[in-house]
């Protein structure tokens, strides 16, 4: 699993909601919210910010550590 996709699952359980209630309320469709939270590398990144928007946060293009 990805570390977005576990964050945005575990701070959605923490928010006590399901994965339907998460898209709806975030405007995202339930088959993005299942496979972010999967781990699938093919996402689309303002997709991602308006999950991480949810809590806050915003993924920003950084280098990868080896």
């Amino acid at each position: 699993m990805s570390t977005i996709g576990a964050y945005v699952k575990q701070k959605r359980k923490e928010a006590g909601l399901t994965q339907e209630e998460f898209a709806m309320r975030s405007g995202l469709g339930l088959r993005f919210v299942r496979e972010l939270e999967q781990g699938k590398e093919t996402v689309r990144m303002d997709k991602v910010n308006q999950a991480l928007a949810m809590f806050g946060m915003q993924a920003v293009p950084g280098r990868m550590d080896d």
